[in-house]
């Protein structure tokens, strides 16, 4: 403990300088938009590389379960194939299904998180892919979240296991939505709220997007309804909606772009002036 205490005396002005120069580069980047978003790119090339051959390792022993999920899809795209449009079950998503307006884009995740609060997840594809700010992401088995930032060969993606995470979304067999939101408790369970009470539903009834955003076409599946109560006015339905998707336990990822999005955003910005 000496040791250290007599090196910092001896170098006091050296670390004071160094100290007041990460100070001044912080405020410089809060401050200037440029440059934080320069910051942003850096940190995202640099920690994507990392991850990225972090990834590669623990891939590599985890190539068993992996190719497993992957013979079940190609299971569910034959049949799909062989029985003329039917699914064969209701976690299957078929991008036939959606119309022209949207892209897919397969990547893989690199890193997850989803112990915090507020969790992001980073994929292997970037700028140099085509992928922007707000595109969708989603598994074959339902919703993972939506592109938050963009470096030239990676991305981060706001996970629906964030508390700022807000996603429309419906009962399949109705029209009736309400938002999803996260309350940071159980990475398998998030809750669908603002459901008026006059909404049939039940326990097992399924959950989707509604479709009522430019970043999600209607039909993906969310989960199944877990549990559900009365809002404290006795208003709107408090539900617990059981993800479709192993949270703790993804890799291969779709996403989505909305071809028509710019298209509806302006229409939707003039409407509003």
């Amino acid at each position: 403990m000496q040791q250290i205490i007599n090196f910092i005396i001896r170098n006091k002005n050296f670390l004071l300088f160094l100290l007041l120069f990460g100070v001044s580069i912080l405020f410089t980047i809060q401050t200037h938009s440029y440059h934080k978003s320069k910051f942003i790119n850096s940190a995202n090339f640099l920690t994507g590389g990392v991850y990225n051959s972090a990834n590669n390792i623990s891939g590599y022993f985890n190539l068993k379960s992996q190719n497993q999920l992957l013979a079940e899809e190609n299971t569910r795209l034959r049949s799909l194939l062989s029985n003329s449009g039917i699914k064969v079950d209701s976690t299957y998503i078929d991008s036939l299904s959606f119309n022209k307006a949207y892209r897919f884009h397969n990547a893989n995740i690199i890193k997850n998180s989803y112990s915090l609060t507020d969790n992001f997840l980073t994929i292997n594809k970037g700028k140099k892919d085509s992928i922007k700010q707000d595109f969708g992401v989603i598994s074959s088995k339902g919703i993972i979240g939506i592109i938050d930032k963009t470096s030239k060969n990676y991305a981060t993606v706001l996970s629906i296991l964030n508390t700022t995470s807000r996603i429309s979304a419906q009962l399949k067999k109705t029209n009736h939505y309400g938002s999803l939101k996260w309350n940071s408790i159980n990475p398998n369970i998030i809750q669908l709220i603002d459901i008026e009470k006059i909404a049939p539903i039940k326990i097992g009834d399924t959950i989707i997007t509604s479709g009522r955003s430019s970043i999600f076409p209607k039909g993906i599946n969310v989960g199944v309804i877990e549990n559900f109560q009365l809002d404290a006015a006795e208003n709107y339905y408090e539900i617990n909606v059981k993800l479709f998707n192993d949270m703790t336990n993804i890799e291969h990822v779709y996403i989505i772009e909305n071809v028509d999005k710019n298209e509806i955003i302006n229409l939707q910005n003039g409407i509003n002036e």
